[in-house]
């Protein structure tokens, strides 16, 4: 057996800031896929933003979840505000042609502004929530609200149920595949870092049956 080395620094969560434990999360929980997450406020005026504390959490239902932080003095981001008066919003996947666009709907733009235009996208109507979905996106998956968690005074953990998902043509097969290859979906790395995911390989679970096989052609081969 090969030898491990033991060896490792150790971080005290309850002993580090806020700020230098966000850095070992977001250094190590990669890469992370980013919601491009489009709502609208009470008066139908749109808003875009991008969110990396983002993941799938189940499929029956259908449920997305996205980690939403405040501003410095506690205000809700517009999103976040958006979403309590709403109740709807989308996750737009952002795909590597999508770059651009997205890191300028990440500029602190007051209220008054749209992101969507600032960013040349273009708006297609929501048809299962009053939200927009933005064209240029490679998939698109509108949510109402299922609950929100008030997990601390900086953040609140948002869960919402896809009612229905749009995938530019082509990407998802008769068999309900995406092609990861077409998709090219961008992930979020630590500080300023980016990857893409149209590098991929397959990797089948194995039954224990297969895993014993494995272990019997492991040893006859020694």
């Amino acid at each position: 057996m090969a030898s491990i080395n033991a060896q490792s620094d150790r971080f005290d969560f309850g002993k580090l800031s806020p700020r230098d434990r966000y850095k070992l999360l977001i250094g190590s929980v990669v890469p992370r896929p980013i919601a491009w997450v489009t709502t609208v406020d009470e008066n139908g005026r749109p808003n875009a933003a991008p969110f990396s504390f983002f993941n799938c959490l189940s499929s029956d239902p259908a449920i997305l979840a996205l980690g939403v932080e405040n501003y410095a003095d506690m205000r809700f981001k517009d999103t976040g505000r958006n979403i309590r008066v709403t109740e709807e919003f989308t996750v737009n996947i952002v795909g590597y042609d999508n770059l651009e666009a997205m890191n300028v709907t990440a500029v602190p733009f007051g209220p008054e502004v749209d992101e969507l235009e600032m960013a040349g996208l273009t708006m297609i109507p929501g048809e299962f929530v009053s939200c927009p979905q933005i064209a240029e996106a490679p998939i698109r998956l509108e949510c109402r609200k299922h609950v929100t968690l008030n997990i601390g005074k900086s953040r609140e953990i948002i869960l919402g149920e896809v009612l229905g998902m749009h995938a530019r043509a082509g990407l998802v097969n008769d068999r309900f595949h995406v092609d990861p290859m077409a998709l090219d979906a961008l992930g979020r790395m630590g500080g300023h870092g980016y990857c893409r995911s149209n590098e991929t390989f397959d990797l089948p679970t194995m039954s224990e049956a297969d895993w014993h096989a494995s272990q019997h052609r492991a040893t006859a081969t020694k």
